[in-house]
């Protein structure tokens, strides 16, 4: 029998407690794996990791019974990949124990959105001034998370969040998307997948193009050939498609509970063939025109001096505005080459008039800045930087979206099969390294409401085109959007986006592998 010498007992102890430490979870909170977007105003890693377990709940301030909402969001997004029940539950009082909770505070310096996130090794606290605010720390929470947690169905854990202090705010208030549905149409459940992937990057306006030359989406029911002639087609020729106005109440109730607004527009008075070859009378030879499939602009107006014709906008305005609680209605008001400029000006002048009766502010392409600008007018700058300088002098304020840097419907490049270039050729880069606040001298950001991306549909036939146009220059544009000019740098924003793949991936997005980004699966 051998005896063990001290020094061989120290031996043994160190190799036991050695190999209990390998058994043990290692304290890695995976920070080189992180990817944050939009870059928050303030972030502090303290070096630690709270678990998610099968304990885990999230609680909720009783007396904000709006907070439900966004736990409910947060607990169906763990719940499903986890395998954890994440009850959700309302208390008077913080709770004790190992929890995440969600509350309402008092701090001028978060506004509407803002919110702060505190994760230690033992509780999450999500705190913000309104719902909307915690709703948007909900979406950092999330890709706190590895990337898994975004499957439909089990997955392996741990699930780790890094302890950190994070304070965070927008730069501006509108962050928007657009996406026409005239020229092809596109189905509630993609609407709502692409609104599911605005709220993970903090978006929040929606801009539904819901007529065009090639067709009318949405449902009157006062002129109902409408739908019935004008929605019949699409680019190319296919059988088109409308929202009827359950379906409409349906994406705003969807909208709604992400946090984001929608802004329907109705295009005039160019862009509006569908409702020419709809209704004889709104033309002025009292003639319907022929279905149009192509994708020409500028041929089309309405016939500005009938008195038919604003009864039109006025039911059009009137049936909308009932079903979009939104504070805004876009006018359109672009291209209308074939409108006479001493028809124009008038025309839209009486169509503020009548979208303001229905309690709305307009928003128009930068064209209507030629004329008088009610009080609230958004002008939405797209390619005349005139007219934008007009429109501040009008005392406007304007978003901005210029087609060289947010249009996603412009080519990555000359391989690229879906899309056009009329305003050159928009990579990844090209798409994220701009500044609002520079990009127009004489317009500052006292003078921008924010930004906005429009996807322009006479290419794109179905959400797998949808999502590889807009991802990942989308992301860039709510990096733009909400993060301060002095955090924005394309060395940091094009690691931070390589390391988004996983997450996309698991989301199944058929988002566009630029070879700018050093992309990480």
């Amino acid at each position: 029998m051998k005896i063990i010498t001290k020094t061989g007992f120290a031996i043994l102890a160190l190799l036991f407690v050695l190999a209990a430490m390998a058994l043990k979870p290692k304290e890695s909170n995976n920070q080189d794996k992180i990817s944050l977007i939009p870059q928050p105003v303030s972030v502090k890693y303290t070096g630690g990791y709270f678990t998610l377990t099968y304990s885990t709940g999230i609680f909720y301030q009783e007396a904000n019974p709006a907070l439900k909402k966004s736990a409910r969001f947060l607990a169906k997004i763990l719940h499903p990949s986890t395998g954890f029940p994440v009850p959700v539950i309302p208390v008077k009082n913080k709770p004790s124990g190992t929890y995440i909770y969600l509350t309402l505070t008092e701090n001028k310096a978060l506004g509407n959105e803002g919110y702060e996130l505190k994760v230690t090794k033992k509780r999450i606290i999500l705190s913000a001034n309104k719902p909307a605010g915690i709703f948007r720390g909900i979406q950092t929470l999330r890709q706190l998370l590895p990337a898994r947690v975004e499957k439909c169905y089990l997955q392996k854990g741990p699930w780790q969040i890094p302890t950190t202090k994070i304070i965070d705010y927008p730069a501006y208030a509108y962050r928007g998307a657009m996406l026409d549905v005239a020229r092809h149409f596109f189905s509630v459940k993609t609407v709502e997948k692409y609104m599911d992937l605005m709220a993970l990057y903090k978006l929040n306006i929606l801009h539904l193009h819901l007529s065009d030359d090639q067709g009318w989406r949405i449902q009157i029911k006062s002129w109902p050939e409408l739908t019935k002639i004008g929605g019949s087609t699409e680019v190319g020729g296919g059988k088109g498609g409308f929202y009827t106005q359950k379906q409409f109440k349906e994406l705003v109730h969807y909208a709604a509970d992400r946090y984001i607004t929608i802004v329907p527009e109705i295009d005039m008075p160019g862009h509006i063939n569908a409702a020419l070859a709809s209704y004889a009378i709104l033309n002025c030879n009292n003639k319907r025109k022929k279905l149009f499939t192509g994708i020409d602009v500028g041929f089309s107006t309405l016939c500005t001096h009938k008195k038919i014709t604003y009864k039109f906008i006025n039911d059009v305005v009137g049936e909308i505005s009932a079903i979009s609680p939104g504070p805004y209605f876009h006018i359109g008001g672009d291209e209308s080459h074939a409108t006479p400029k001493k028809d124009y000006l008038p025309f839209i002048a009486k169509v503020q008039n009548i979208v303001a009766a229905h309690h709305k502010k307009v928003i128009g392409w930068d064209e209507i800045a030629q004329t008088p600008l009610k009080k609230g007018t958004l002008v939405q700058y797209w390619a005349n930087k005139k007219n934008v300088l007009t429109a501040i002098k009008k005392g406007a304020k304007v978003i901005l979206s210029p087609g060289g840097r947010t249009y996603l419907d412009m080519k990555y490049d000359s391989t690229t099969k879906l899309g056009l270039h009329w305003a050159g050729y928009v990579n990844v880069k090209r798409a994220y390294n701009w500044n609002p606040s520079t990009l127009i001298p004489g317009v500052t950001k006292k003078d921008i409401a924010g930004i906005e991306a429009p996807l322009w549909s006479e290419t794109i036939t179905d959400l797998k085109d949808i999502e590889y146009m807009a991802f990942p220059r989308l992301i860039g544009d709510a990096e733009i959007g909400w993060t301060p000019k002095n955090l924005r740098n394309w060395n940091s924003y094009r690691l931070r986006l390589g390391k988004q793949a996983a997450r996309l991936d698991d989301l199944n997005v058929n988002f566009y592998r630029s070879k700018l980004i050093p992309w990480q699966d």
